[in-house]
């Protein structure tokens, strides 16, 4: 039985006791009609408590038998009360009434206690697939909790338009690993069911100028149907001095979000950050009423499943597609090296055209030690959207370079959801200064980021050609 349900079965075993009361003193006062009347709500009450238990114990529950024992005593005084309102000479004595019921209520309370048996329910709301690594480990143990049950709901989101309003719907349930049972959004009645907690990734709400989840999970609106709203970010940030001004001021974007505001709970990686995002919400939201006291509370520095996630993969349990075992293996069948080049909206946002000039230039270098290194190629998730959103202008030339690559055939182009598989199978890491830098440096391997600035060829143009 969920949280919610035993603590309407409890309410209603305390108002049953207030009513016996009520009875016992309707008996002593000769008030028969009015203990009959509350002996058949105490019968229509029990029936509704059995039908609760059995829905979610089942009809075997060791409490439905205690209520049905309940229903016929129940009975049984409701006879004897009309027979010696009736009868001179046969009156019911109240005290008799009152023991039996209370004996009987006795009863019921210690089987609701000890025998209905608390479930608790716990609901995962990722939006992009390739992001379900922040969430899976935390599910995972969920999952196998026996006590637990789970639920994977992937929720639709929107790409924005330039001017902010709403694009292309988007829903990824379909891309989630085989193990992983989705449920569809529409199945789940968030109101009727109310989960126990609610696990989000996504913090923005309708803050995000990019994307934005269906409006119905916003955090804002998710707060009304759970007890605990966990958010656990989707990034990992590099380490930071929680006392230095510079850190912390490079956080600020991270920290003030309605996710975290509208959270019961925020899981960030380390204490460190944890300590970091204390002081940005006490310096700023301190006019909300909410102490350093209230912070510490909620900010929790557990780590980030992403973590686990990355060092949990192993290369020899990886899937790895056909298409890309030709570009990886040499003539001879060994392996290449193989480099994760990483594209990030953030140095697009900052340089612009620049930045497409630099993507050629590093295209054109690989391509020229094909032979020996593999290149990996993984924008972020949102790069095209991002485009599409706040720099149309460079659309037809980022698209242009992205068809001609992939057509050529001598790199692998991986915009599939799983990036950690991209993390194991590489020997190295190429591209921006990103979240994926600090989980890349879990691993060991070398790490290298581009200066857009700098050109193997000089100076060029972006033209779209590789």
């Amino acid at each position: 039985m969920r949280k919610f349900q035993k603590k309407q079965a409890e309410d209603f075993v305390e108002l049953l006791g207030q009513v016996h009361e009520e009875i016992r003193n309707a008996v002593e006062k000769k008030n028969i009609a009015s203990a009959l009347t509350l002996l058949a709500d105490c019968q229509d009450g029990a029936v509704a408590l059995g039908n609760l238990v059995e829905e979610a114990e089942g009809e075997e529950a060791a409490t439905i038998p205690i209520l049905e024992s309940y229903c016929e005593l129940v009975y049984e005084i409701y006879r004897n009360l009309e027979a010696g309102d009736s009868v001179p000479g046969q009156a019911v004595r109240s005290e008799k009434v009152y023991k039996t019921l209370r004996q009987a209520h006795f009863r019921i309370a210690n089987s609701v206690k000890y025998d209905v048996k608390v479930r608790q329910e716990v609901v995962f709301l990722p939006y992009k697939a390739s992001m379900w690594d922040s969430l899976e480990s935390v599910w995972k143990a969920a999952d196998e909790d026996p006590d637990c049950d789970a639920y994977v709901i992937p929720i639709p989101y929107y790409d924005r338009n330039p001017d902010g309003s709403f694009r292309e719907l988007h829903y990824e349930g379909g891309e989630y690993p085989k193990d992983v049972p989705v449920v569809w959004y529409e199945d789940y009645d968030f109101e009727k069911r109310q989960p126990d907690m609610i696990f989000i990734h996504n913090p923005y709400d309708d803050c995000n100028i990019v994307t934005s989840v269906y409006p119905f999970f916003y955090s804002k609106n998710l707060k009304q149907f759970t007890e605990k709203l966990v958010y656990i970010p989707y990034f990992i940030l590099g380490a930071i001095d929680p006392e230095n001004e510079q850190d912390l001021e490079s956080i600020e974007k991270f920290c003030l979000v309605p996710g975290v505001a509208y959270a019961d709970r925020v899981i960030v990686q380390s204490e460190d950050m944890r300590q970091a995002y204390i002081n940005v919400l006490t310096r700023f939201m301190s006019g909300q009423g909410h102490s350093r006291e209230y912070w510490e509370k909620k900010i929790l520095g557990l780590g980030s499943p992403k973590v686990d996630k990355v060092l949990s993969t192993r290369k020899e349990d990886l899937e790895i597609p056909e298409e890309w075992m030709r570009v990886i293996r040499k003539t001879d069948g060994s392996w290449k090296k193989i480099i994760f080049y990483n594209t990030t909206v953030s140095a697009l946002l900052q340089h612009n055209e620049q930045y497409l000039v630099k993507l050629q230039d590093v295209l054109r270098v690989f391509y020229e030690n094909r032979d020996e290194v593999a290149l990996l190629w993984r924008p972020h998730p949102l790069f095209e959207a991002t485009i599409e959103s706040m720099r149309a202008e460079l659309g037809d030339v980022y698209r242009g370079t992205v068809a001609e690559y992939q057509n050529a055939g001598w790199g692998i182009y991986d915009n599939t959801p799983d990036m950690d598989r991209a993390v194991c199978l590489s020997d190295g890491y190429y591209g921006d200064l990103s979240s994926v830098v600090w989980l890349y440096q879990k691993t060991g391997k070398a790490v290298m980021v581009q200066d857009v600035d700098v050109l193997e060829r000089g100076s060029a143009s972006a033209t779209g050609e590789i």
